[in-house]
C-alpha cells in the first residue's frame, strides 16, 4: 500500500511539472526551462540528442557487465581463456567511439558558431558587470548607462526582492530590462572588475564578462513574458546578488519605452525606434510647410559654406553602426 502511494504521487508529480513547465521554472519540474528563442530550441534538441546517446552507452556498458559477470565466472568458467587480443574487437572499440564523438561534435559547433554573433543586428545592448551588480546601456536608443541592483526587501515594503536603479537619466528606469520581440538583438557583455557571467537560461545564453574584453552574443526573442537569470560566475561575496530581470515586449511598445527614456533629454541623433519614425532631436521641431525650425533651408544657405562635392555624408538614420562603434569606445574608455 505505501508502495503504490509512492508511485501515485510521483505520477502526480510528473503530471503537474509537465503542466506547469510552459510558466516557466517550478518545483518539481522535470526537464529543463521551456525556450524563448530559436537558439535555446536547438541547445535543447541538442541535450536530447546527448540524452539519447548516453543512454545508449550506459545501457550497454551495463549489458556487457551483466553478461560478464554471468557468462564468466569461476563456476560456469573453471578454466578462463589465455587469449589477450583479438582484432575485431580492438577495431570495434576504436571506430565507434570516433563515430559518436562525430555526431557529437556536428551540432555543437553548429550551436557555438550560431550564438556567436549577429550579422545584422536591429539592436544593440551593452551589458558591464561590476562588484556586484549589472548595469545596461542601449546605444542606439541614446539611453546611456544605467544600474540594476538588487534592493533588500525592507526597502521597498511588500515583501518582494526586486531590481531597483541607483541612477538613472529620467527617474523613470528601474533597473530592468526591456527589450523586443521578433527583433535581432546583439549583445555585447564585459566586466569592469573581475570575471562574470551573464546567463539567461531561457534564451540559451550563458556569456563570460572578462575585464578588458569585450564578447558578444544574440538573441532573438519569441514570445512576450518576464525572463530570469543570474550570473553564473562566482564573483565573490556579493555573487548571489546579480539576478538578471528582462521584461518582452511588443515593438511598438519598446519604441513608447524608448521615448519615455528620452524624454527631455537632449540628444545629438534621435534614437533608433523600430516601429515608426524617430522623432526629430529637441531644437529642430518640423515647421510648418515642412521646413524645421532654428535650421536655414539648404537653398538659402551660403555658397561658401555648402559642403563640398567630395566630403563624406553621414547617414542620419544609420544609427545602428554609429551606436555599437560608441558603445565599443566607452567601453575602451572605461
Amino acid at each position: 500500500m505505501g508502495l503504490m502511494r509512492l508511485v501515485v504521487g510521483c505520477l502526480g508529480a510528473l503530471v503537474a511539472a509537465g503542466a506547469a513547465h510552459a510558466e516557466g521554472v517550478h518545483e518539481w519540474q522535470m526537464g529543463l526551462q521551456e525556450p524563448a528563442s530559436p537558439y535555446a530550441e536547438q541547445a535543447h534538441d541538442f541535450h536530447t540528442l546527448l540524452l539519447v546517446i548516453i543512454t545508449i552507452i550506459v545501457v550497454f556498458v551495463l549489458g556487457l557487465l551483466v553478461y560478464v559477470m554471468w557468462r564468466f565466472n569461476a563456476k560456469r568458467n573453471p578454466t578462463p581463456s589465455k587469449t589477450t587480443h583479438n582484432t575485431l574487437i580492438e577495431v570495434v572499440w576504436t571506430v565507434v567511439p570516433i563515430i559518436i564523438l562525430i555526431v557529437i561534435a556536428v551540432p555543437s559547433f553548429n550551436l557555438l558558431y550560431a550564438l556567436d554573433h549577429d550579422e545584422d543586428p536591429e539592436l544593440t545592448l551593452v551589458v558591464r558587470g561590476y562588484q556586484w551588480y549589472w548595469s545596461y546601456e542601449y546605444p542606439d536608443q541614446q539611453i546611456e548607462e544605467f544600474q540594476a541592483n538588487m534592493v533588500p526587501d525592507e526597502e521597498i515594503g511588500d515583501g518582494q526582492v526586486r531590481l531597483l536603479s541607483t541612477y538613472d537619466l529620467t527617474g523613470r528606469t528601474d533597473g530592468v530590462v526591456v527589450l523586443p520581440v521578433d527583433t535581432d538583438i546583439q549583445i555585447v557583455i564585459t566586466a569592469m572588475d573581475v570575471l562574470h557571467s551573464w546567463a539567461m537560461p531561457a534564451f540559451g545564453i550563458k556569456t563570460d564578462a572578462v575585464p578588458g574584453r569585450t564578447n558578444e552574443t544574440w538573441v532573438r526573442i519569441e514570445r512576450e513574458g518576464t525572463y530570469y537569470g543570474q550570473c553564473s560566475e562566482i564573483c565573490g561575496a556579493g555573487h548571489a546578488f546579480m539576478p538578471i530581470e528582462i521584461h518582452a515586449v511588443s515593438r511598438e511598445a519598446f519604441d513608447d519605452w524608448v521615448e519615455e527614456q528620452t524624454a527631455g533629454l537632449t540628444l545629438e541623433t534621435p534614437p533608433v525606434l523600430l516601429t515608426r519614425e524617430a522623432p526629430a532631436p529637441e531644437g529642430a521641431a518640423p515647421a510648418e510647410g515642412g521646413e524645421t525650425e532654428g535650421v536655414a533651408p539648404a537653398e538659402d544657405a551660403p555658397a561658401d559654406e555648402a559642403p563640398a562635392e567630395d566630403a563624406p555624408q553621414e547617414d542620419p538614420t544609420n544609427t545602428g553602426d554609429a551606436g555599437t562603434a560608441a558603445a565599443g569606445q566607452r567601453l575602451a574608455s572605461n
